[in-house]
Protein backbone atom coordinates (compact mmCIF):
# COMPACT_ATOMS: atom_id res chain seq x y z
CA UNK A 1 0.00 0.00 0.00
CA UNK A 2 2.73 2.41 0.48
CA UNK A 3 4.81 2.04 -2.51
CA UNK A 4 1.19 2.38 -4.23
CA UNK A 5 0.88 5.72 -2.28
CA UNK A 6 4.57 7.02 -3.23
CA UNK A 7 3.49 6.30 -6.95
CA UNK A 8 0.43 8.42 -6.43
CA UNK A 9 -2.10 5.57 -6.69
CA UNK A 10 -4.78 4.67 -4.83
CA UNK A 11 -3.55 2.26 -1.80
CA UNK A 12 -6.21 -0.01 -1.86
CA UNK A 13 -6.25 -1.02 -5.72
CA UNK A 14 -3.34 0.66 -7.32
CA UNK A 15 -5.38 2.87 -9.71
CA UNK A 16 -3.82 5.53 -11.22
CA UNK A 17 -6.63 8.57 -12.14
CA UNK A 18 -7.30 9.67 -8.52
CA UNK A 19 -5.32 13.21 -8.79
CA UNK A 20 -8.28 15.57 -10.68
CA UNK A 21 -5.15 17.63 -10.69
CA UNK A 22 -1.85 18.35 -8.49
CA UNK A 23 -3.16 19.73 -5.43
CA UNK A 24 -6.87 18.27 -6.11
CA UNK A 25 -8.00 14.66 -5.54
CA UNK A 26 -10.67 12.87 -6.19
CA UNK A 27 -13.93 11.63 -4.17
CA UNK A 28 -13.37 7.97 -4.75
CA UNK A 29 -11.23 5.92 -6.52
CA UNK A 30 -12.54 5.16 -9.82
CA UNK A 31 -11.58 1.37 -9.61
CA UNK A 32 -12.43 0.10 -6.33
CA UNK A 33 -14.66 3.32 -5.23
CA UNK A 34 -13.00 4.06 -2.19
CA UNK A 35 -13.59 7.48 -1.08
CA UNK A 36 -10.90 9.17 -0.61
CA UNK A 37 -11.95 11.52 1.77
CA UNK A 38 -12.27 9.57 5.20
CA UNK A 39 -13.22 10.87 8.00
CA UNK A 40 -12.94 14.69 6.70
CA UNK A 41 -15.12 16.19 8.60
CA UNK A 42 -13.32 15.61 11.67
CA UNK A 43 -9.77 17.14 10.41
CA UNK A 44 -8.76 13.92 8.82
CA UNK A 45 -6.03 15.68 6.29
CA UNK A 46 -4.26 17.03 9.51
CA UNK A 47 -2.13 14.13 9.83
CA UNK A 48 -1.27 14.49 5.78
CA UNK A 49 -0.43 18.31 6.32
CA UNK A 50 1.54 17.35 9.26
CA UNK A 51 3.33 14.44 7.04
CA UNK A 52 4.24 17.00 4.12
CA UNK A 53 5.48 19.24 6.35
CA UNK A 54 7.79 16.61 7.92
CA UNK A 55 9.29 15.22 4.38
CA UNK A 56 9.73 19.21 3.27
CA UNK A 57 11.46 19.92 5.91
CA UNK A 58 13.73 16.92 5.40
CA UNK A 59 14.39 17.92 1.85
CA UNK A 60 15.28 21.43 3.46
CA UNK A 61 18.09 19.68 6.17
CA UNK A 62 19.51 17.54 3.57
CA UNK A 63 19.30 20.46 0.57
CA UNK A 64 21.69 22.72 3.06
CA UNK A 65 23.94 19.87 4.72
CA UNK A 66 24.75 18.65 1.07
CA UNK A 67 25.37 22.24 0.06
CA UNK A 68 27.65 22.66 3.30
CA UNK A 69 29.70 19.35 2.50
CA UNK A 70 30.04 20.10 -1.20
CA UNK A 71 31.47 24.03 -1.08
CA UNK A 72 33.47 23.28 2.45
CA UNK A 73 35.78 24.60 3.87
CA UNK A 74 34.76 27.33 1.85
CA UNK A 75 31.22 28.02 1.85
CA UNK A 76 28.89 30.43 0.13
CA UNK A 77 26.72 31.38 2.58
CA UNK A 78 24.28 33.18 0.94
CA UNK A 79 23.86 30.58 -1.78
CA UNK A 80 23.26 28.20 1.16
CA UNK A 81 20.76 30.56 2.70
CA UNK A 82 18.80 31.48 -0.70
CA UNK A 83 18.97 28.03 -2.03
CA UNK A 84 17.56 26.81 1.17
CA UNK A 85 14.81 29.56 1.34
CA UNK A 86 13.81 27.92 -2.24
CA UNK A 87 13.74 24.56 -0.53
CA UNK A 88 11.73 25.41 2.07
CA UNK A 89 9.12 26.79 -0.45
CA UNK A 90 9.14 24.59 -3.24
CA UNK A 91 9.50 21.24 -1.49
CA UNK A 92 6.09 21.77 0.39
CA UNK A 93 4.50 22.04 -3.09
CA UNK A 94 6.33 19.22 -5.10
CA UNK A 95 5.11 16.55 -2.19
CA UNK A 96 2.04 17.55 -0.99
CA UNK A 97 0.22 14.87 -3.39
CA UNK A 98 2.46 12.51 -2.38
CA UNK A 99 2.10 13.00 1.39
CA UNK A 100 -1.76 12.95 0.91
CA UNK A 101 -1.83 9.49 -0.83
CA UNK A 102 0.50 8.48 2.23
CA UNK A 103 -1.37 9.73 4.77
CA UNK A 104 -4.46 7.72 3.26
CA UNK A 105 -2.22 4.34 2.87
CA UNK A 106 -1.02 4.91 6.68
CA UNK A 107 -4.77 4.99 7.67
CA UNK A 108 -5.85 2.44 5.71
CA UNK A 109 -3.16 0.10 7.64
CA UNK A 110 -4.52 1.23 10.84
CA UNK A 111 -8.01 1.18 9.85
CA UNK A 112 -8.94 -1.26 7.08
CA UNK A 113 -11.86 0.02 4.71
CA UNK A 114 -15.38 -0.53 5.75
CA UNK A 115 -18.22 -0.39 3.99
CA UNK A 116 -19.43 2.93 4.38
CA UNK A 117 -15.56 3.93 3.33
CA UNK A 118 -16.64 3.04 -0.76
CA UNK A 119 -18.60 4.81 -2.76
CA UNK A 120 -22.33 3.66 -3.84
CA UNK A 121 -23.21 2.45 -7.41
CA UNK A 122 -25.78 5.76 -7.73
CA UNK A 123 -21.99 8.32 -6.01
CA UNK A 124 -20.10 6.40 -8.52
CA UNK A 125 -22.06 7.17 -11.18
CA UNK A 126 -23.89 3.77 -12.51
CA UNK A 127 -27.00 2.71 -11.55
CA UNK A 128 -28.57 -1.04 -11.66
CA UNK A 129 -31.56 -1.45 -13.61
CA UNK A 130 -34.73 -2.47 -10.97
CA UNK A 131 -35.41 -5.28 -11.11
Amino acid sequence: MLARALARRCPLCGTRDIFLAWFRLADQCPRCGLKLSRNEESDYWTGGYLLNFVIAELIVALFMTAAIIWAWPDVPWNAVLYGTAGAAIVGPLLTFPFAKTLWLAIDLVFRQPEPQDFASQREAGTTSSPT
